[in-house]
């Protein structure tokens, strides 16, 4: 839609997640800096609660809750109110408002641009994944390495690759790194890797050892969320509750908090293969990936090959600091060098191209029932998304309930939250602890 003088560009982004979430708000700020932006969080099993957003700490000209449904309802309503829209969604729930988008606006030329992306290292299901984001109009690369990978697959399927644009991770930034006193390591968890218990718990007593072989260092372990509260992967085993198995020395704790704010004081960044490792290395922070469960496409670490950073805890304990190869960070999107705000120029560009355009052409997916009908049904299904994009009907429900219903279900819902936390917070716990007894 063409350039306005008269009013404020508008961005909106629907994520599901906290961290998705951080993803798409801190993209928007990027691709279209002085934009009012409006927060959209999908409900769902892992929406974020508000201590989540608050840690996150990015802030929105307004933040509410909708369903899928409401959220096509209204896109259906007024499809110009956003000049862009980012859906910060997992793969699934991305074609899902891909597909529900196009029916909405079949027939409308004028519409948001539509933008997606991924919140990390694409290091799993990259075809899957990629796939299932086809049809929006520009889907961002955080590296040089993923715009490749991403276009390889568009083409190799036959579908169009204009969409893939080159940019970086929009978390990236900070103070270059210092020295600190007392020398903190701090630990990067993540909620899916490695899973097992035993895993888990080799890793908190490799910390907590860490820690008494080092009683000058101060050993962090940065944890994403409470017991209780759910993010984009699932954790089932928090290291909160295996802690009080494994006795952590004094200089050994867990924190909570903006991952920026802790990387401030931090001398050593550790993790098996989490994104934070990218924003150490931004920062010019040693980091190391650890290899002592082994270097595995499950555990994600495999990605950092070649990086220079592999080392295990045996080697931190002897003092050893890996050494980032140049090579390998360049072609991440790390901009260490600077440059960084440059890496969204390209993005920012193709926006403003498509905005000035009379009219954006149809939504239209590479997964269609053409070319998936044994799989496009139940992805959307599972979104409540009949197959041509239709939102599922609801059970028959008189108009006059409906006010009263919306009220009682944020009153329950706001309940039953917080019955459930305190029950994996403070109940369960001491259940446990009574079963030792």
């Amino acid at each position: 839609m063409p350039e306005s003088n008269e009013r404020t560009q508008r961005v909106a982004v629907l994520a599901d997640s906290d961290t998705r979430w951080k993803w798409g708000a801190l993209t928007a700020h990027r691709i279209a800096p002085e934009s009012r932006l409006d927060g959209l969080l999908l409900r769902g099993r892992a929406t974020p609660t508000a201590r989540q957003l608050e840690e996150v700490g990015v802030q929105a000209d307004s933040l509410r809750e909708l369903t899928s449904a409401e959220f096509l309802s209204e896109m259906e309503q007024d499809p110009e109110q956003y000049d862009v829209v980012v859906l910060a969604l997992v793969g699934g729930g991305v074609q899902a408002m891909l597909h529900g988008l196009a029916k909405v606006w079949q027939g409308r030329g004028r519409r948001p641009v539509l933008v997606t992306g991924y919140v990390g290292v694409v290091y799993e299901k990259l075809a899957d994944g990629l796939l299932l984001r086809h049809g929006a109009d520009i889907v961002l690369a955080n590296s040089r390495q993923d715009a490749e990978r991403f276009r390889a697959v568009y083409e190799g399927v036959g579908a169009s690759a204009d969409s893939v644009v080159e940019a970086a991770l929009p978390f990236l930034g900070g103070a270059p790194h210092q020295d600190h006193d007392p020398y903190t390591v701090t630990f990067a968890v993540q909620p899916s890797v490695p899973k097992t218990r035993t895993d888990r718990l080799y890793l908190l007593n490799r910390m907590a050892d860490h820690a008494r072989a080092h009683p000058d260092r101060e050993v962090l372990i940065k944890l994403r969320s409470l017991p209780g509260e759910h993010t984009t992967h699932v954790e089932n085993l928090p290291y909160q509750r295996l802690a009080e198995d494994v006795g952590l020395p004094d200089n050994c704790r867990l924190v909570y908090g903006n991952m920026g704010e802790v990387l401030d004081r931090t001398s050593l960044l550790v993790t098996v293969s989490s994104t934070a490792a990218l924003e150490s290395l931004h920062r010019r922070i040693p980091t190391a990936i650890l290899t002592d469960l082994g270097v595995r496409e499950r555990l994600g670490n495999h990605h950092f090959i070649g990086s220079g950073c592999l080392a295990s805890w045996d080697q931190l304990d002897q003092g050893h600091i890996p050494e980032p190869n140049p090579d390998w960070v360049a072609v991440q999107g790390v901009a260490a060098d600077g440059g960084y705000e440059s890496c969204f120029d390209a993005a920012r560009k193709r926006i403003a191209e498509l905005r000035q355009a009379p009219e954006l052409p149809p939504v239209a997916p590479y997964y269609n029932p053409v070319t998936a009908p044994g799989y496009l049904p139940s992805l959307l299904a599972r979104h409540r998304l009949a197959p041509d994009g239709t939102p599922l009907p609801q059970a028959p429900e008189p108009v006059a309930a409906r006010g009263i219903r919306h009220t009682m279900r944020k009153v329950t819902r706001g309940a039953a939250r917080g019955a459930y936390r305190y029950g994996a917070q403070r109940v369960a716990p001491a259940l446990r602890r009574l079963g030792k007894l």
